[in-house]
């Protein structure tokens, strides 16, 4: 079986930081990727650049998939960022823990993303194909590995290449021609 790849990107920020992101996204979708994914900053901070991002990606008939991270979200705005993706059509979904923020000290009514996971299923039913990620190893913040196991739901999922690309510099799509050169080396 052929893994699967994927590409991640930021939300742009700027017209400028869109336009590069276009550019790059058009070198990349020649390596025909399984999906291209939008980050989804701690607590929401960037929700709706998020969203924009994957309608573009998608009204460009690329298949794309909104990350959503638990931490510093209820339960309810959540639920509110569900609803908005399935009235756009949005079939794949990137669920993550996500990073505690500095200074943040209060991770949200979801620990864990295996708690994530569960709530989409209850809210969605099948709707969305969840897409997951993990630590290699157990995750940093565990007390230990077997409580890492323990504590925490596996996931059975596609291996993902993920490139992250930045928008504030020229270098974007010079990463991408390297990372596509790269693919076809390897055969994907």
């Amino acid at each position: 079986m052929k893994p699967e790849i994927s590409f991640e990107f930021f939300p742009p920020q700027t017209a400028e930081g869109a336009e590069k992101l276009r550019a790059t996204r058009r070198q990349l979708a020649q390596l025909k990727p399984a999906f291209f994914s939008c980050t989804f900053g701690a607590g929401g901070s960037t929700r709706d650049r998020t969203l924009e991002t994957v309608l573009e990606i998608q009204a460009e008939g690329l298949p794309a998939a909104p990350h959503l991270s638990c931490i510093g979200s209820t339960r309810e705005n959540i639920r509110a960022v569900l609803d908005r993706y399935q009235a756009a059509g949005i079939r794949r979904i990137v669920a993550l823990r996500g990073d505690l923020p500095s200074g943040m000290a209060d991770a949200g009514e979801f620990r864990y993303a295996n708690e994530l996971v569960a709530f989409i299923r209850a809210e969605t039913g099948d709707w969305f194909h969840i897409e997951v990620a993990a630590y290699p190893e157990y995750h940093p913040q565990a007390q230990s590995p077997r409580a890492r196991w323990e504590t925490h739901a596996l996931f059975h999922h596609t291996a993902l290449a993920e490139i992250y690309t930045t928008h504030s510099t020229g270098n974007t799509v010079t990463a991408a021609e390297a990372m596509a050169k790269h693919m076809r080396a390897a055969g994907f």
